[in-house]
């Protein structure tokens, strides 16, 4: 076979029979009514005649390794050579499957798994035959330490997503770890380099797998997805193929990759092959959001269909292929491959070979609706099966409906219908979903049924082509003021000047689309300003101008979040593969869900754990990619309206919550010293995370406490802590998670960072000498317990840590006090912070003026602290909001006093957000917001006098 390039990607559909001593030019009667299905197989028929003393050496059931093994150790008893006993093997498996398949209606699986393994069965037998061979002539190949140099079988495809057709090729690359030279013989002689040996290693092993004998062959073998194709040496060496894919890996060989696995010797599989992993993994799936694949699938897709019509031009009966015509399973292999390639990088769950399975991942993880997921698997299972009909028929390698009756009635009866018509119409069905999705995945770039892409980016639908994109100059007397200067500014930018051809020409369409979007007044000029101060940092990651370009709707939802506020473009810049989210058109009216985070990342952890990959850096870069993506969906519905303040902050406490839990989570379990399965600490949040009012980019105010009587404890806690505040602070180059405060602890800055919990009770409860403060009483008002040993009782105790906190928490503040002392305590710790942040006269804070949010924080310490002994339903941390109306309630505050300090409150909450979104100053000139302002003025002298 002479395949190369991306033509070597797709299975060859030329007639090839199985060996001249299989084939028959005369075509053997169909089989009467009254017998099995499979009869009709004229191959079938021709192995029963020739084979029928040997088809029982085969054990029942569906043939696995064992019984192949079996059944090949009876064939080498008869037949001297293992290359025919493998062959026999070959006609003995496929008899067996036939009969499943047709008469039993096994499963496809079953019979895909079964070709499989006799493909992996005859490669180890082949390798253990080429090493007894060339160890004789040449000795043992060696590695510069003196160990055996190995040789893996990689199998790509279908072999190595155990999908093997029962006609299949099976597509093969040669690599080996270790370059130096042979041992030699006994006497010193025949010594020659490991290259050497191994590529005569591939032509012994090609000799008993695919060459042609009056038995036929085993499989028809493929090397053309090699390095440098057929021109390339028949096996590379694991550094040479490391250099060629970072210096001359295509696009369309990531495709091909992706289903890559070592597959013989067996002894290799689960031992040194892995090493293998190293170099593909980075190779096919990229660190960011890929979306320059689009085109590269694009260009592999059509020089696909251009062959097809070559090979069906003047024969129209080849036009019906269930495998490379419109909507054949070539189509859903590539939706199911393309969004692999795309999202693997991040998504590593996505990360696996089988159509079938990837296609139910990329439904859990978002990317694919559950429906379309499921209607995909049932076209893919139904076209498989109709393939491996046509394959019986003549053992051909086609894939195109026969056109002769009695063969096509056959195939319909044998898939489990009456009628030819019944079979065509459900066939049909399932082509013509199949090719929707792929047209709206892929073709020309866009959903042909999005009308911004008709009418602003050069799209005319599925079966359009592109127009030619714009030169930047050529734009210029198309765009408003603002953004044609901002664009002018691009005429001599190193950046833009130093983009490749197809990578400007994306960048064009983008100005194109924007511009014309401006006149529509679908965005605003601010945002087409932010979006090119946004985009220019990042020419250098192409990727993100294709996505823009790809996804027309993330382009138009990505301007319109940028005019809305100025905070959002900063977050952009810092973390700009979030924008992918904007794909899903669900995000917006979702709320973020802490469990379904948690089980995402463990199911990340675990596909990162099967491949190796689970280091501590990438763990980190795991943690904040997810907590980064979704600050950004709420941060989108935000300024999109969807959520109210108290929302925002009820949903970025809740994302805290469970990062902590998880970092917490995952620095245990790889913490060396820990002692026991389970660590007995807990974490206290205070502050906005005690008080559920987290904004963006909040840091966290924490105090961590333990209860473990093991005398190792000490120790092992404080490094368990050292080692989680180093996860959650240290940037990488996905950033940070948060910046952690723990100076409310026992002693502030000057105590230990952990300590235990009796500890931390005495310390607040006055307990000995060492004892808190009363400003560290106002802030376990809004304390809580955030994390910890909440199910089980600590050790010799009858609550867990959880109840125990909370009955600190009750005691602490229900504590009688002096009012009067307490209440000149806070007003000169209010009047101390005030020093410390002045504010002009003409102005007013919304958070440190005098009737700002602070004083509103201040009174309800004061009525927390003051009142909740009398006054028990003060004592829950629900919120100043919340408090306040109880105050009024149980008759603390003057009728109406407290409702109007609430809505105040909400309302300076609200603007203090609207402005930090804004990059804009949190004061403003009166008469704004002096409704607000007294309400507040009139809690404090309700409260104070």
């Amino acid at each position: 076979m002479t395949r190369s390039g991306p033509e070597g990607f797709e299975q060859n559909s030329e007639v090839l029979l199985n060996g001249a001593a299989l084939a028959t030019s005369d075509p053997a009667s169909p089989a009467p009514a009254d017998q099995p299905l499979s009869s009709h197989s004229r191959f079938a028929q021709r192995l029963r005649r020739r084979y029928g003393a040997q088809l029982p050496l085969l054990p029942e059931g569906a043939p696995v390794r064992a019984t192949l093994e079996q059944a090949f150790q009876a064939l080498r008893r008869d037949v001297a050579d293992a290359g025919t006993a493998l062959r026999i093997l070959r006609q003995l498996v496929m008899e067996r499957l036939i009969h499943l398949d047709c008469d039993a209606q096994a499963s496809l699986q079953v019979v895909t798994r079964a070709v499989t393994e006799l493909a992996e069965f005859a490669l180890d037998v082949a390798c253990t035959q080429a090493w007894q061979e060339l160890d004789a002539q040449h000795g043992a190949p060696r590695t510069p330490e003196g160990e055996r140099a190995q040789l893996w079988v990689v199998g790509m495809g279908k072999l190595g997503a155990r999908e093997l057709n029962v006609s299949s090729d099976i597509d093969l690359i040669y690599v080996y770890d270790h370059g130096g030279d042979t041992a030699g013989t006994a006497d010193g002689r025949g010594r020659i380099s490991n290259h050497e040996y191994f590529a005569k290693a591939v032509r012994i092993i090609y000799g008993l797998i695919g060459d042609t004998t009056e038995h036929g062959f085993v499989f028809r073998v493929d090397l053309a997805l090699r390095p440098h194709g057929n021109s390339g040496p028949p096996a590379v060496s694991l550094g040479a193929l490391e250099e060629y894919f970072q210096v001359q890996g295509r696009e369309w060989e990531r495709f091909a990759w992706l289903k890559s696995r070592v597959v013989a010797p067996l002894a290799c599989v689960a031992g040194s092959a892995q090493a293998l992993r190293g170099a593909v993994l980075p190779f096919v799936f990229r660190r960011y959001l890929d979306y320059n694949v689009f085109d590269a699938l694009r260009t592999l897709h059509r020089q696909i269909r251009e062959h097809a019509s070559r090979r069906s031009a003047g024969r129209p009966e080849r036009a019906n292929d269930v495998k490379l015509s419109r909507g054949g399973i070539r189509e859903i292999e590539f939706i199911v491959q393309l969004l692999q390639v795309v999202r693997g990088g991040q998504f590593p769950e996505l990360r696996t070979r089988p159509t079938l399975d990837a296609l139910q991942r990329l439904a859990r993880a978002g990317l694919m609706p559950q429906d379309t997921a499921q209607a995909l698997a049932r076209a893919y299972e139904f076209l498989r099966r109709v393939e491996h009909r046509i394959q019986y028929l003549d053992d051909q390698q086609t894939h195109v409906l026969p056109t002769q009756d009695d063969d096509l009635a056959w195939i319909a009866q044998a898939m489990g219908y009456a009628d030819c018509c019944a079979f065509l119409h459900e066939l049909d069905a399932h082509r013509e979903f199949v090719a929707q999705e792929f047209d709206t995945l892929l073709g020309n770039g866009t959903p042909a049924t999005d009308p911004d892409c008709k009418k602003s980016c050069g799209c005319n639908g599925p079966k359009g082509g592109r127009a030619a994109a714009p030169e930047l100059d050529d734009l210029l007397e198309q765009l408003p003021g603002q953004f044609r200067d901002r664009v002018l500014l691009w005429r001599e930018h190193p950046r833009v000047r130093a983009l490749r051809e197809d990578a400007r020409a994306r960048l064009a369409r983008l100005v194109q689309r924007t511009a014309q979007w401006l006149r529509e007044g679908k965005v605003s000029e601010d945002a087409a300003v932010r979006l090119a101060d946004w985009i220019e940092p990042l020419l250098r990651r192409e990727s993100y101008l294709a996505l823009l370009l790809e996804r027309p709707s993330v382009h138009l939802r990505l301007l319109r979040l940028l005019g809305a506020a100025r905070w959002p473009a900063r977050y952009l810049l810092l973390h700009p593969g979030v924008i992918d989210e904007l794909a899903s058109d669900a995000m917006l009216s979702e709320r973020f869900v802490a469990a379904d985070f948690e089980r995402e990342l463990e199911q990340r952890r675990g596909a990162l754990k099967s491949t190796g990959e689970d280091d501590d850096e990438t763990l980190l870069n795991l943690l904040r990619r997810a907590h980064h993506a979704e600050v950004f969906r709420t941060l989108s519905r935000d300024v999109e309206g969807r959520l109210s303040v108290e929302q925002v902050a009820d949903d970025l406490s809740a994302l805290a919550d469970a990062v902590l839990r998880v970092t917490a989570r995952w620095c245990w379990q790889r913490l060396k010293s820990k002692h026991h399965d389970e660590p007995r600490f807990a974490i206290i949040g205070y502050g906005k995370l005690g008080g559920k009012e987290l904004g963006y980019g909040s840091d966290l105010d924490i105090v961590f406490v333990y209860e473990d009587e093991d005398e190792r404890a000490p120790e092992v806690y404080a490094a368990f802590v050292r080692k989680l505040i180093n996860w959650l602070t240290v940037k990488t180059a996905e950033g940070d998670l948060f910046e952690i405060d723990t100076a409310l602890r026992p002693n502030g800055n000057s105590g230990l960072l952990i300590t235990t919990f009796q500890a931390y009770a005495n310390y607040q409860q006055q307990r000995g000498s060492n004892t808190a403060w009363t400003w560290e009483h106002q802030a376990m008002t809004r304390a809580r317990f955030v994390l910890g040993g909440a199910e089980a009782p600590a050790p010799g105790a009858g609550q867990s840590l959880r109840e125990r906190f909370d009955a600190v928490r009750r005691a602490v503040i229900t504590a009688p006090r002096d009012v009067a002392a307490l209440r000149g305590e806070i007003v000169a710790m209010r009047d101390k912070v005030r020093a410390a942040r002045p504010v002009k006269d003409d102005r007013f804070d919304v958070k440190h003026s005098p009737g700002g949010m602070v004083d509103a924080e201040f009174a309800v310490q004061f009525l927390v602290l003051s009142q909740s002994a009398r006054h028990p339903e003060l004592i829950d941390n629900v919120g100043n909001i919340a408090l306040l109306l109880r105050s009024e309630e149980q008759g603390l505050l003057p009728a109406g006093v407290g409702q109007a300090a609430a809505s105040a409150y909400r309302e300076l909450r609200r603007v203090q957000h609207q402005a930090r979104l804004n990059e804009e100053p949190t004061q403003v000139e009166p008469p704004a917001l002096q409704a607000e302002r007294e309400a507040v003025l009139a809690l404090w002298a309700a409260v104070f006098g």
